[in-house]
């Protein structure tokens, strides 16, 4: 049985690197065709990233890197899936990568929709207690899993077919997830009547209005707890109390913003809710080490 599970997952792992290697001829972390599914190809030694992520799932298909997700660090390697469930700050470092060995992944976000369905769907089982930090999980990633995401990717050769078979085979590998070893940490956060779901629910409120002040009255009222309940449970889940969060999601979108979209940083200051230009730069170089036109100039310059 040993032996069967590591071929299957090694043939999944070499058709893999030739769909991967086959669309990203270059470095880059793109998104496909596929609406969901990114593409990650890096050859640069040391080069990182920042981004304020949204749930998702990643196989590390050739490679490997280092990751800080919230107030923790996880290290990936081939074959590994990570599983963030939460929306969290985020920093990775891929380790050695070359022009003739690149390291190559994938990712597709986790549509919250789908699982609380699927939970529902599913034969009922004792909520597993959440556990702080447990909101990421990294895994060996499963054999059928694999195939999955191979099914999926392959799709990229076949564009007619992506808008009937993506959908269907997406919530497959959701399904995969939920019965995986990553299946307690989702159904723990995304079983419909719990305080963890009131919880995600608050950090939907809150990346929708991200240049509002944070108001902890009117956002506990909105998610039905009480303040201390909410400042409880949010730290247990992120690792930040929702001021800390919210900080951190708007100096990312800033960060974004001037980024992506070429806006200038008082600009982008004003767009994420600050009044002060000079708090911000302060607060900017606070958090990502460099002030927002030089941090900006030299992301640009190690891209790819």
């Amino acid at each position: 049985m040993k032996e069967d599970r590591r071929q299957r997952v090694e043939e999944s792992n070499r058709r893999l690197k030739e769909v991967l290697l086959r669309h990203m001829t270059q470095p880059d972390a793109r998104p496909s065709a596929i609406p969901g599914l990114t593409l990650v190809r890096r050859e640069k030694t040391n080069s990182s990233e920042r981004c304020f992520a949204k749930p998702l799932a990643s196989v590390i298909v050739q490679g490997s890197k280092q990751s800080i997700i919230g107030m923790r660090e996880y290290a990936l390697q081939e074959n590994q899936c990570l599983v963030s469930a939460v929306d969290m700050p985020s920093l990775s470092h891929v380790v050695s990568p070359s022009p003739e060995k690149p390291f190559l992944s994938l990712f597709f976000y986790l549509d919250k929709k789908i699982l609380t369905e699927l939970i529902a769907e599913m034969e009922p089982e004792e909520r597993p207690a959440f556990q702080a930090g447990q909101s990421v999980s990294v895994a060996d990633a499963e054999p059928e899993f694999l195939e999955a995401l191979l099914r999926l990717a392959e799709l990229l050769d076949k564009p007619k077919q992506i808008a009937i078979r993506a959908p269907i085979i997406l919530r497959e590998l959701h399904y995969l997830l939920l019965v995986g070893p990553q299946g307690p940490t989702l159904r723990a956060l995304y079983t419909r009547g719990s305080s963890n779901t009131q919880v995600l629910n608050a950090i939907s409120i809150m990346r929708r209005n991200v240049s509002n002040p944070l108001r902890m009255d009117a956002l506990a009222r909105q998610v039905s707890m009480s303040i201390s309940s909410l400042q409880r449970h949010f730290k247990k889940i992120t690792g930040f109390s929702p001021l800390q969060y919210h900080k951190q999601l708007r100096l990312y979108e800033a960060q974004r913003l001037m980024l992506m979209e070429n806006e200038r940083a008082a600009n982008a200051a004003i767009a994420v809710g600050y009044e002060s230009v000079t708090q911000f730069n302060r607060e900017y170089k606070r958090m990502f080490g460099e002030p927002p036109h030089r941090d900006i100039t030299l992301r640009r310059g190690i891209a790819g």
